[in-house]
């Protein structure tokens, strides 16, 4: 018995400061600048990306303090502060699964607003020029053109969105299709002149920005929710752990000691303590 229950205090020091861990990385994610990164910030102004920051932003100095306390009480064995301990993280958890909760709910209704906010700012031509300029960078590195289609452009194609056609295999030395160069496996025709005499041929990138762009979009959320569930799990252990250490006298079995009267009969009752 002794064992087993310097199993779960060890285990419940390594889960606590696992928790001190989390509060940290909630903390630093919170206050960071993800948002600020993604490409062409400016058509996502009006969506409400910044979902979960507040609940990491309060909840990570909260769980920072807890998880401090729930350390010191597992470390020097006081079972009223691990009672008070798994109170207080309990209530904490219920908080967090409460305001965390929309969380879902935005991820799930993100591609519907993104597709929206895709058709406000077409045709591209005329969008702002800070959002041309970005979306041109983007579709230069990451081989794409458009938001949802290339005809996002209309027949204002801008440079960027011009590929080299793949150039057939020789008949005479034909090369699996593993080796063709995939750069410009994306490429389609299309018809008019192009915008400038450096572009020789009419193909340009069939894939959209879009979803990349979705992509960058949804990787802010993703990451607080995985955070925030894996707070979550941490919690839900160290709740178990610091319960069961701190209402030890509740499930650990006395010692029982045996006498044997004058009629030869067993009593079986508790050993005295030595307190």
């Amino acid at each position: 018995m002794a064992r087993c229950r310097s199993y779960l205090r060890g285990l419940a020091i390594c889960i606590t400061v696992l928790l001190l861990v989390s509060g940290v990385v909630m903390i630093g994610v919170g206050f960071s600048s993800i948002d600020g990164n993604i490409p062409i910030a400016e058509l996502f102004d009006q969506l409400s990306s910044s979902d979960g920051l507040l609940a990491l932003q309060v909840f990570g100095p909260i769980t920072l303090v807890l998880s401090v306390l729930g350390i010191c009480a597992a470390t020097l064995d006081l079972k009223p502060v691990l009672l008070l301990f798994s109170a207080l993280i309990f209530v904490e958890f219920v908080a967090l699964m409460v305001v965390a909760s929309p969380l879902v709910q935005v991820q799930a209704q993100m591609d519907s607003a993104v597709d929206e906010v895709f058709l406000n700012v077409t045709p591209l031509h005329r969008a702002d020029s800070v959002i041309q300029s970005e979306l041109n960078k983007l579709q230069t590195s990451d081989s794409c053109c458009g938001l949802r289609k290339f005809e996002d452009w209309e027949n204002q194609l801008p440079v960027s969105c011009f590929c080299t056609p793949p150039t057939p295999r020789p008949i005479s030395n034909p090369q699996p299709s593993s080796e063709v160069g995939n750069s410009n496996a994306d490429c389609v025709m299309v018809g008019g002149d192009p915008p400038t005499s450096q572009i020789t041929a009419q193909c340009v990138h069939s894939k959209p920005c879009g979803s990349i762009l979705k992509s960058y979009l949804s990787f802010p959320i993703k990451l607080r929710i995985g955070i925030i569930s894996a707070v979550a799990t941490i919690t839900m252990a160290a709740i178990a752990l610091c319960l069961a250490l701190g209402l030890e006298e509740y499930w650990k079995t006395p010692p029982v000691e045996t006498t044997v009267d004058d009629f030869n009969r067993v009593k079986y009752q508790p050993k005295p303590s030595l307190t």
